[in-house]
Order: C-alpha cells, then structure tokens, then sequence
C-alpha cells in the first residue's frame, strides 16, 4: 500500500499538498471506471498495480470478471492522480500503449476509410473527447504533432472514457510532413474551417479521407490549410456560429462516416 504522510500543523483537507502521478519508469496512472476497464480488456497494455475503493472494484467485478485489484481508501487513490481527478475509487498504473508508425496505418486502410488530424490541439480534455468521437464514428487513426499536443496521460484518458485502448494515437515529427504521406497514399485531405466556401453536409468526395482539425480559436494554421484538397464548414444556421473542437470534431465525423458507410 501507499503511505501517506502526516500533514504538519491542521490544514484543511482541501490545503493538503498531494502528490501528482509518478512516472519514474515512463508508466503512468489511469483512472476512472471506463478508462481502467478498457485498459484491463486490452492486451496491448502492460499492468502494474491496480487499486479500487470496495465499491469501485464490485463494479469493475461486474465488467471484467476475474480481476483482483488492491482495497485502497479514497484517499490513497487520490494521494497517487492529479488533484481534482475524478477517479471513481480505482487507479491503474500501467505502461504506455505501442507507438504506431503513419505509414503503417496509411498502409492498413483500403477503398473507404477515415483519418483524424489535430493541428495544434492542446487542451487534453478536448483531445480526450475527439478520441471517444473518433471510436464511436469509426475513425481509424488520431494523427497529432509531436510538439503543440498535450501528454498522454490520465486526464487524456478519462476524457477519452475507453476510446484510447480502441483508436491509434500516432504522433508525427513534423504535420505538414505527415499531410504529404498521406497524400501520396491516396487520401483526400479535408480540413475544417468555418470560413470555408463549401458545406460538409454538399461534399461528395468519398474513399480514404482525412479530416483536419485546427486549435479552438486559431483554426488551421495557413501552411496546413493549404496542404488541404478541400476546406469544409459545417453547416451552422443557428445564433450561435462556433463550435468547441471537440463538438465541431463529433458533428463532422458523423456526416463523414455517413458517406462512408463506416
């Protein structure tokens, strides 16, 4: 078990200093119910430690039978993620997942399919987010630059509530140079802008694509919005003319895997 040390003097629980993740061997702490039971089911990960509160680990019980994590109070769990986690009583420390090389994934995709690039996303919540998207709509691959892109780390992963153990997450030296590769594998490249001429929703390009998302604000940088074949927006006629990166990102892999039948 952890041991938690004494606090000096009487503070409030709230002042007390927690400890963050620590990652003395490149693992690294997973929490939340979703995102420790699809780590558990995946056998790419590598299992350290598990720990859930009594609650917690009946739960868990119910979804992946025949695991044994170690009984923890709330508190050692919380001594162990970053302060405010919402860590649903369990924790687990695990390895990170296998890299993937774009070529390889470029190579894996024939006739229909579908890519997601981030330019410049930083905010792990809305990556997390667009990773549970990206699972649910059938998306085959999250490419991201290897600078200007959060960690992957437990935050990511809870936002992603499972998606990372499901959708590739690859990692490029230089984006503009990842847009070429894929371009000379016979992707169409579609970025979303909202000042764009032409409606998602009148597009009629099909086969392997690859849609391209820019930072919330910022938009697509101009080097990465010229690598695109085609700009899209998504067809907003309410008061309201922007989306969040993340909501922008579920709306437009929605219609796209409607006209790839993913």
């Amino acid at each position: 078990m952890v041991k938690i040390k004494a606090a000096r003097g009487k503070r409030p629980p709230s002042a007390k200093r927690r400890r963050g993740p620590r990652d003395d061997t490149n693992r690294h702490w997973l929490y939340g119910h979703h995102a420790v039971a699809a780590a558990l089911k995946n056998p790419a990960r590598q299992v350290t430690r598990l720990l859930a509160t009594p609650q917690a680990a009946d739960r868990l019980h119910a979804e992946c039978p025949g695991t044994k994590p170690e009984s923890a109070e709330r508190g050692t769990i919380e001594s162990l993620v970053p302060e405010g986690a919402v860590h649903q009583g369990i924790a687990l420390l695990a390895s990170p997942l296998p890299t993937h090389a774009l070529e390889d994934v470029a190579a894996s995709i024939s006739g229909s399919g579908l890519l997601l690039v981030l330019d410049q996303v930083t905010d792990p919540q809305n990556v997390g987010a667009i990773l549970r998207s990206a699972a649910a709509f059938g998306a085959k691959a999250l490419i991201m630059p290897q600078r200007h892109a959060p960690p992957v780390t437990g935050a990511l992963a809870k936002a992603a509530s499972g998606a990372l153990e499901h959708v590739p997450l690859v990692t490029v030296t230089n984006l503009d140079r990842g847009l070429k590769t894929l371009k000379q594998s016979e992707f169409w490249i579609l970025g979303l802008d909202a000042e764009a001429d032409t409606s998602i929703a009148e597009t009629t390009i099909d086969g392997k694509l690859v849609l391209v998302l820019g930072a919330e604000g910022a938009g697509l940088r101009r080097l990465t919005a010229e690598r695109c074949d085609l700009l899209l927006r998504l067809p907003m006629t309410g008061p309201i003319p922007s989306l969040n990166v993340s909501a922008a990102a579920a709306v437009a892999l929605y219609a796209l895997s409607i006209r790839l039948n993913l």
